[in-house]
């Protein structure tokens, strides 16, 4: 058991590192390429920053352990809006203008709600390819609101901050120094540490919930969720500490809304045919519930107080009991 779990932990060590290098090789690569900066930061690192939630849902459920893949992206849609949220709240107050308000974060809520209902009639082929496509429809509709509301240098630069606030390992050099073959090459290797992280991560958690005859989408919410939300938690606080609270919610509710429609997507894709588990219904009107939650409290007065901090956390204190009681 305590190697399981040791292993479980280097599981996501390497995760972490591999999807730090995995967005910082495969956005580069993107501005040597010239890729239109709003593409860049919408699309190459808003999947890039959720690429451990796909991939380890992906693993999972391609093993049979569909209640972890399930877990895994219900738990992380919950921590980002309740636990991330509410630590960057505690920091410092959260403000965002009216139009992320009235769009980009409804647009994660609905995106929340299809996962929750398509996971609830269980995930296989159809359903994947159900959210696959509106996960492409997302895609598009935000490069275009992106367009419409902003100037593709004021996107650059918020990509390029993005992009050095979630590494937590760079070479101290300027990208332009580096060879044109470097940032490939990191980006390929991230990818692979991605997913050997993922496997050594789902191989062992699986284990330890059979070992302890807990059900798996509990280990999926609580271990599984933690790790691989990691990326958006160091983000979170260090873009909070900038003073960009608005690109901590578009963050946190874009994580959600890729984590909905292309991880389940993935999951089921890779499943093939899914039984919904009880505790992954409860989990899916949690998410559903948290999600709509944070969009209130930011809706109020276009921005989140230490007193609204603490809601969120209690949410997040609640949920376990309600997961266990299901």
């Amino acid at each position: 058991m305590v190697v399981r779990i040791l292993l479980a932990v280097a599981g996501l060590v390497v995760l972490t590192f591999a999807a730090d290098h995995l967005v910082l090789g495969s956005s580069r690569l993107a501005q040597r390429l010239r890729i239109s900066p709003v593409v860049v930061g919408v699309v190459v690192i808003g999947l890039g920053t959720s690429a451990p939630e796909f991939l380890v849902s992906g693993v999972a459920a391609a093993r049979g352990d569909t209640g972890l893949a399930v877990g895994n992206i219900a738990g992380s849609n919950i921590l980002n809006l309740t636990l991330v949220l509410g630590i960057a709240a505690l920091a410092g107050q959260v403000a965002v203008t009216s139009h992320v308000i009235r769009r980009e974060v409804p647009l994660a809520v609905v995106a929340v709600v299809l996962f929750s209902f398509l996971a609830w009639m269980g995930l296989h082929p159809v359903t994947g390819a159900v959210l696959g496509a509106a996960g492409v429809c997302a895609v598009f509709v935000l490069i275009r609101w992106a367009r419409e509301g902003r100037s593709n240098e004021e996107v650059a630069e918020e990509a390029a901050e993005f992009t050095k606030a979630s590494a937590t390992v760079d070479v101290p050099v300027q990208a332009s120094t580096l060879p044109a073959w470097f940032e490939p090459v990191r980006a390929g290797l991230g990818l692979a540490g991605v997913l050997a992280g993922a496997q050594l991560l789902v191989s062992n958690a699986s284990a330890i919930a059979t070992d302890l005859g807990v059900p798996q989408v509990i280990i999926g919410f609580t271990l599984v969720a933690l790790g691989t939300s990691l990326p958006e938690l160091v983000t979170t606080v260090q873009a909070q500490r900038r003073g960009e609270s608005e690109l901590v919610v578009g963050n946190l509710f874009g994580s959600n809304l890729f984590n909905s429609l292309v991880g389940g997507a993935v999951v089921g894709i890779a499943s093939g045919s899914a039984a919904t588990e009880r505790a992954a219904v409860a989990l899916s009107v949690t998410m559903i519930l948290t999600a709509v939650l944070a969009w209130m409290l930011l809706r109020r007065g276009l921005a989140l107080t230490r007193v609204e901090a603490i809601v969120l956390l209690g949410a997040y204190a609640l949920t376990m009991p309600l997961l266990l009681s299901s």
